[in-house]
């Protein structure tokens, strides 16, 4: 991950404050990009998190925000490797592609189980799935309303797709999720769809091909 110097400033920043909170036991201060999500985000390693440390992280959190940052995801290091299989998805992301701030890299020799990718993967997919599903059922068939769910499902769906391509890359162009699809979905929110159902329906059959590839994976 490539960070502008604007941004480094910014990070530099933030791992100054989480110092005077933390001191020698802050280990390190990792940046990375949540695909569903523009900005920057952080993740803090310490030795332990208790309630003062919040407590003492309070005062800065509004410099964080309007310095365009999220507040820090807050761990230990053995917290993060215990729940590797927890959030595979998540925290594979943040391994594969991320920024170190300051401290050691707490990443060497850490890898997510192809296995648990798979399984979150498949429960991602699903989850989508389901959402559109039900979403449908309480549009009541408004077109309007039909539109915005489309919309609303574009976050989602990039997320899918970039934890898709760790594992398969070629996955969603054979369950026919074309960049023509994606395109239509990701806009939904700023045009004017002629038959935002019939979008839906093919958008409805295109995750459930990809759930069964998925389901597939052995």
């Amino acid at each position: 991950m490539e960070l502008a110097r604007p941004q480094i400033t910014i990070l530099e920043a933030l791992a100054a404050d989480l110092r005077s909170v933390f001191g020698g036991r802050l280990q390190s201060v990792i940046a990375y990009a949540d695909p569903a999500e523009d900005g920057l985000h952080t993740l803090a390693l310490v030795d332990r998190v208790s309630v003062d440390d919040l407590a003492g992280c309070i005062p800065f959190a509004g410099g964080w925000r309007r310095a365009g940052l999220d507040v820090p995801l807050l761990l230990s290091r053995d917290e993060f490797i215990r729940t590797l299989d927890v959030f595979p998805l998540e925290y594979g992301g943040i391994i594969a592609d991320h920024a170190l701030v300051t401290g050691a890299d707490p990443f060497n020799g850490l890898a997510v189980a192809e296995g648990d990718l798979r399984r979150a993967l498949e429960l991602q997919a699903k989850s989508h799935l389901i959402h559109l599903r039900e979403g449908f059922l309480e549009t009541h068939g408004n077109s309007r309303a039909v539109a915005r769910l489309i919309a609303d499902s574009a976050p989602g769906l990039r997320t899918l797709l970039v934890h898709l391509e760790r594992l398969d890359p070629g996955a969603a162009d054979r369950a026919g999720l074309t960049a023509d699809l994606v395109r239509e979905v990701t806009a939904a929110a700023d045009s004017t769809i002629v038959d935002p159902t019939a979008l839906l329906s093919r958008y409805v059959s295109t995750i459930e091909r990809l759930w069964q590839q998925v389901d597939g994976w052995r």
